[in-house]
């Protein structure tokens, strides 16, 4: 129990002191319970915050213990919307149970909303719409850094994909007054390494449009209709960001011509082709979104991918001429340390029947052969060499992916 006023020892004594030591007696006492209540007063505040913390985490284990004692909920499906309840099917066992919503609900679905059902298959709470992550990871959030001055040798190519991509989504009007349908798709094809993606890349980076890539690989996919679900849902990713361009490289790899083959792999290839023929040409308005497509394998395709609706456009990409080839080397020589002896168009007539590809190969094994040579600066020498050694690997391995011959 707490010593009363009468209980504490007075600092001096009371008979022998004066009035005046009396007063300076208590008054150093009085700082030094001020002080000591200070230091209490703040171990207060630090209980307190301490406390609070406390609180805090037991109120967050709490909660996570409340959840972890629910029961999941299952997602299922609208099926239809009457009078008596909601339709719903459960994803998975595909069971389908009638159920009672509130009205504020009923306002909030329609047929095929994903919904969350508990154990006794009531509805809890409406979903978004479902689309895959995969697809959505496709979208180029920032544009390359190619532009069109870094491509030579392709103007008329050029021409062609900037008045299929590029105007309909900047002038529309201009095919409004005209009274036609922009062209809504492209097939770049030709040999491997003449700028076809690099086009592509060109496009996403001068158009505002979302810009979403993927190589025709990714969506060829083991299980039954996962394929044609990733196509569906990347074209609903690009309806959900309009105007948009869709890029699809090497498009051989789902679009080969079909077989008679009974194979599920084949099969599901075939599905999923199917899939891409109905988003690009199907009852669905596709809006405002415009396909680039590319492959070095143009025998393969399917005559029905290539009608026009879907690819308007069929643009060969060859290899560059001797003046393309000439303007490729001073592209990729821009920021290179080259010496005045380097003669540009006799390096194009040398590496005859190179691609876009080799010449970028040509110029950086050049800048390897001075290094080499503890050299800042580039010789004519360096690229004649460069095109010998990259001559000799090709000789050596003849499934080389370069282009020449």
């Amino acid at each position: 129990m707490t010593d009363t006023v009468d209980d504490v020892d007075l600092p001096y004594d009371e008979e022998a002191a004066s009035q005046q030591e009396k007063i300076e007696a208590l008054q150093e006492r009085l700082e030094v319970l001020e002080a000591q209540n200070e230091e209490m007063r703040d171990k207060l505040l630090d209980a307190n915050a301490e406390n609070n913390k406390f609180q805090q985490k037991l109120e967050r284990l709490t909660h996570e213990n409340k959840k972890l004692k629910q029961s999941p909920l299952f997602v299922a499906t609208v099926q239809e919307i009457t009078d008596e309840g909601v339709v719903i099917k459960q994803h998975g066992n595909n069971q389908e149970a009638l159920t009672e919503v509130t009205d504020e609900m009923r306002e909030e679905l329609e047929p095929d909303s994903r919904v969350a059902v508990n154990n006794s298959l009531s509805i809890v709470k409406s979903l978004d719409n479902e689309t895959d992550v995969r697809a959505r990871v496709m979208q180029v959030e920032h544009s390359p850094d190619v532009t069109y001055e870094d491509i030579g040798g392709l103007e008329e190519q050029m021409n062609e994909v900037r008045e299929t991509v590029e105007m309909p989504l900047e002038r529309p009007e201009m095919f409004t007054e005209v009274g036609i349908t922009p062209p809504s798709g492209v097939l770049l094809y030709g040999p491997p390494g003449t700028g076809k993606t690099m086009l592509a890349k060109a496009v996403a980076n001068q158009t505002d449009a979302t810009f979403i890539k993927m190589a025709g690989s990714e969506l060829v996919h083991k299980f039954i209709g996962e394929g044609a679900k990733l196509v569906r849902d990347l074209f609903e990713v690009a309806r959900e960001n309009e105007p948009a361009v869709i890029f699809i490289d090497e498009i051989d790899a789902i679009a080969s011509k079909r077989t008679d083959s009974k194979t599920s792999g084949d099969a599901e290839v075939q599905r999923t082709m199917m899939q891409l023929l109905s988003e690009m040409d199907g009852f669905s308005e596709r809006g405002d979104i415009r396909i680039i497509a590319a492959t070095n394998r143009f025998d393969m395709l399917d005559p029905a991918i290539l009608r026009p609706g879907r690819f308007d456009r069929l643009i060969e990409v060859p290899k560059p001429e001797v003046e393309g080839r000439t303007l490729i080397f001073q592209i990729h020589t821009r920021d290179m340390n080259v010496s005045d002896d380097v003669d540009f168009a006799a390096l194009a007539e040398m590496a005859d029947d190179a691609s876009g590809a080799d010449i970028k190969a040509i110029c950086t094994e050049a800048g390897m052969f001075a290094i080499r040579d503890d050299r800042t600066e580039i010789y004519m020498e360096d690229f004649e060499e460069a095109w010998k050694k990259i001559q000799a690997e090709a000789d050596e391995d003849p499934d080389t992916s370069r282009a020449f011959a």
